[in-house]
């Protein structure tokens, strides 16, 4: 860049250009996407990126956006093409009267990277950072950096979700992660073990379920990101090295399952004897 700190601002975001980096700042209006907001800014190494265009955008814009390298951005990875538009955090939206701004923008990046670089061999973008954790439909997913568990709702999962109960991956154990947006229909997050699953997620333990306003977009992909970089990058010890304690349960979670119990218990689905059982059993957790 001809001056390290330059900004370029334009809709929902703002560019600021480093001699080897640019990093992209996310406003957090009640416009912007909410994947974008929820990212918050993320710094891009130019050797992260193949590319950068320049194109005519829509009602007087042009659009300005860094093509990453396939292979290194676990966002970018674990979304597998299925982010809308609006949602591409690489776009930068801009007036066209700032067309010649942008297009001096773009031709500075282009002289900065190499030509033709090829995939990544890792992750070049830093993932989102753990402890993170969202709410699906039959479940909720935590993730400490370290391992995933899967705590079951009473109301949502599967009977063979029930049986398995809830759930704990050590990333050791995990080959990758399958994101289906929320957005399209039978949406969900599967943890890839190197063995046949259930061809339903509903049935599949390794998996959580998304539905209408559960699992959105901008919760389980930082999610899916943060687990897929974990599992990339893990060192040889990390098979072997204990898993650390699991967090104490949140009081309103053991609240939210005590209430989903006590529906079915007076919908006569549960008996006296079984919700006595496992009220005191998650009371025990807390």
């Amino acid at each position: 860049m001809s001056r390290m700190g330059d900004v370029l601002a334009g809709l929902h975001a703002a560019w600021e250009f480093d001699s080897d980096s640019v990093l992209i700042r996310y406003e957090r209006g009640l416009r912007t996407p909410k994947l974008l907001a929820a990212l918050g800014e993320r710094r891009i190494p130019l050797a992260a990126l193949a590319g950068v265009t320049l194109d005519p955008g829509r009602r007087g814009t042009v659009v300005l956006r860094a093509e990453p390298r396939p292979g290194a951005d676990p966002l970018v990875e674990a979304a597998a093409g299925q982010l809308k538009e609006g949602c591409d955090p690489y776009r930068l939206v801009l007036p066209a009267e700032r067309e010649v701004l942008a297009e001096y923008y773009a031709d500075e990046l282009r002289a900065r990277l190499k030509p033709d670089p090829g995939p990544a061999d890792r992750f070049l973008v830093a993932a989102p950072e753990a402890p993170l954790s969202f709410k699906a439909y039959d479940g909720k997913a935590s993730f400490d950096g370290r391992t995933v568990r899967y705590r079951w709702f009473w109301t949502g999962a599967s009977s063979a979700k029930w049986k398995a109960g809830d759930q704990s991956f050590d990333v050791s154990e995990l080959n990758g992660v399958e994101w289906r947006s929320p957005e399209v229909f039978e949406g969900h997050l599967r943890l890839l073990r190197g063995e046949d699953a259930p061809a339903q997620a509903d049935q599949d333990p390794a998996t959580v379920v998304f539905g209408l306003g559960y699992g959105s977009v901008h919760e389980s992909l930082p999610f899916a990101a943060a687990v897929l970089a974990a599992v990339r990058t893990r060192g040889p010890a990390a098979a072997v090295t204990a898993a650390p304690p699991g967090p104490r349960r949140d009081p309103a979670d053991i609240a939210e399952r005590i209430r989903h119990l006590g529906e079915l218990h007076q919908a006569g689905l549960v008996t006296d004897e079984e919700f006595a059982a496992k009220k005191a059993e998650l009371l025990s957790e807390l």
